[in-house]
């Protein structure tokens, strides 16, 4: 497997912890986003959406991290698993990484935030404002949903929640959010940092950090 990523990607965060969790080598090739390696023709023709992650697996490309983590679970079934067998259990740890996934992380992605300087005129503190403003809005929901006893986000088990949950607070300290309202989340972070997995895949830990 390829995965085409970059290191401070929260998608590319989430599916590094999913491969590792899993056990799955991959050969990753860094896309640099900060200097435009995404509208790259090369690239382009591997994923015209010109975002990352992007999975290569023989014969099998695909983008969107939720995406490619679910065919992972499906596509590997004897790996450990993200996403539990019950089916309401199951639905909910979906709805828990979606509002991380499809709520809080497409208003502070780099496009966006660069749309908001281009377009509008806003300054570095206005768009980590913004930032802040939609992580907290999203933390509060999910500070809401958490397990009141862990040790992870929606109980015993680590889920696709935790992988979206982890690169998300990273991001939440990156903008300066204000954790203390959210000592659920703040607590299943911190267990979750010190699983091998996890470990493994954060972003200054990547080849390509700076």
């Amino acid at each position: 497997m390829i995965l085409y990523g970059y290191w401070r990607s929260s998608a590319a965060y989430r599916l590094r912890i999913a491969l590792a969790w899993k056990g799955l080598h991959v050969e990753t090739r860094e896309i640099d986003l900060r200097h435009g390696a995404q509208h790259d023709p090369a690239f382009l023709a591997v994923n015209p959406q010109g975002r990352v992650p992007f999975l290569l697996d023989r014969e099998v490309g695909l983008g969107q991290s939720l995406a490619i983590i679910e065919y992972l679970e499906e596509s590997r079934p004897d790996a450990p698993r993200l996403l539990p067998a019950d089916l309401a259990a199951r639905a909910r740890v979906r709805a828990a990484a979606q509002i991380i996934a499809c709520d809080i992380h497409p208003l502070g992605n780099l496009a966006v935030l660069r749309r908001l300087t281009s377009q509008f005129g806003a300054d570095q503190a206005a768009t980590d404002a913004w930032s802040a403003h939609w992580i907290a809005q999203g933390f509060t929901a999910l500070e809401a949903l958490a397990a009141p006893h862990g040790p992870y986000l929606l109980g015993d088990e680590v889920t696709l929640a935790d992988v979206c949950l982890v690169p998300q607070m990273f991001n939440a300290r990156r903008f300066g959010v204000d954790l203390a309202p959210f000592p659920r989340l703040v607590a299943a972070d911190a267990t979750l940092a010190a699983l091998p997995a996890f470990a493994a895949a954060h972003p200054e830990r990547q080849p390509g950090a700076a």
